[in-house]
């Protein structure tokens, strides 16, 4: 067994300490805390969400539409202030759809994506006038039958299985057999097929996501748009839009470079030009929630005791996986690792440890961080857990154990 510790990685960027509390928009911790009134909570920055957008639009072309997929985040008021500086929202339920529609988006920049969309759903995104993203033949008759019955027209675009992976993603949603999309190689005969009360707008084409490769992206939106252009000699209209994914990651462990925006939006740049002549009319959007808000959010508990067993000290809190299952390592890890950790009440410059920090759920799967080196901390000190604006909340077991639910705040 390797007992070696895993040193903390923590980067405080956009997360800057006062002394010797960690503070997030400019507020100091612990007073953040007594303001949120409770621990644990998620803290999501709004200077670093506007932040990032402005980087992406630095970086990418200025026809590309910047959408934000807010299954990353669906806090409404996270999705509030994405909707006043992007372009378009995609949403993965009919409740995710009414948080984008009362956050003021344009029904015109909503598109609305997933298998298995039930028809009550349906029904909602006909009425509110939305993109439906279809993902099977059945799902396109059913569209097709609630739309001649409400009287009222249907906005689809096709969700294309493509015949290619997106290399070197952590998680891979296209090519082979998946239950995202329809086959690219079964469209010619289907494309046809797609007559009033529908109304064919594009494609949408997404192979995989959290992915560090710059390469790798821009292999993926090549075949992107050459897969478009081709399923287009076959479609029954012109393609007004092309969406053609994100993927792109951010840094979560040691040894992780950070994304190379710039070479992505170089290459979209010559993506623009050649999309311009083999779909003319086409908009091209770029599809992204982790990389939006990821790196904006914090999660942050309290230290409620601390022991030592066998000369292993552990931080027990208030928090753990049933909040975050994706710190606890449990969200798709094969390999555990360990998320940046900090103890935010105490100065980098103290005596240190090495603790593991642990949750109050009676599982060992409840651990947040595996010894990791960490300023020594006592009962009632704050942990915080940095790169956890995305697929946190939300996409944790809130109710395993029937603990306290943890709150969320924009600040």
């Amino acid at each position: 067994m390797n007992d070696r510790p895993k040193l903390s990685h923590a980067s405080t960027d956009g997360f800057p300490m006062q002394g010797d509390r960690l503070t997030v928009g400019g507020i100091p911790l612990d007073r953040l805390a007594a303001r949120v009134g409770q621990t644990p909570f998620y803290a999501y920055d709004r200077a670093l969400l506007s932040q990032r957008v402005t980087e992406l639009r630095t970086h990418l072309p200025p026809s590309i539409s910047l959408h934000y997929a807010m299954k990353a985040n669906p806090m409404p008021a996270v999705v509030d202030h994405m909707a006043r500086i992007v372009d378009g929202i995609d949403v993965a339920s009919g409740r995710e759809l009414r948080v984008a529609l009362d956050a003021g988006m344009d029904p015109d920049e909503i598109s609305f994506a997933g298998p298995g969309k039930q028809a009550g759903e349906l029904s909602q995104a006909i009425a509110a006038g939305v993109l439906i993203n279809v993902e099977s033949p059945t799902e396109l008759a059913t569209i097709a039958r609630l739309a001649h019955e409400s009287g009222r027209t249907a906005r689809i675009a096709i969700r294309v299985n493509p015949d290619f992976e997106l290399k070197s993603s952590g998680m891979r949603m296209g090519g082979g057999p998946k239950q995202f999309g329809i086959d690219a190689e079964s469209l010619a005969e289907l494309l046809p097929t797609i007559v009033h009360p529908l109304v064919f707008e594009g494609f949408h084409i997404f192979s995989g996501s959290q992915n560090l490769k710059a390469e790798s992206i821009i292999d993926a939106q090549t075949k992107a748009l050459d897969l478009a252009a081709t399923l287009a000699t076959h479609a029954p209209g012109p393609v007004r839009m092309l969406n053609i994914g994100g993927g792109f990651g951010i840094p979560y462990f040691p040894g992780e470079g950070r994304f190379d925006l710039a070479a992505v939006g170089a290459h979209l740049h010559a993506l623009v030009e050649r999309a311009r002549t083999l779909l003319p009319e086409a908009e091209l959007v770029v599809e992204l929630g982790r990389y939006l808000v990821g790196e904006a959010g914090v999660y942050v508990s309290r230290v409620v005791d601390r022991k030592v067993s066998r000369g292993q000290v552990f931080l027990v809190t208030d928090g753990g996986l049933h909040h975050h299952l994706s710190a606890s390592g449990n969200f798709g890890q094969v390999i555990r690792k360990n998320y940046p950790v900090a103890i935010g009440t105490r100065g980098e410059h103290g005596e240190r440890e090495i603790a593991s920090v642990v949750g109050p759920l009676c599982t060992p799967l409840d651990l947040l961080a595996d010894r990791m080196e960490l300023a020594r901390a006592d009962i009632g000190d704050l942990v915080v857990v940095f790169q956890s604006g995305a697929y946190g909340l939300t996409a944790s077991p809130g109710h395993f154990l029937s603990h306290p639910p943890a709150v969320e705040v924009l600040v």
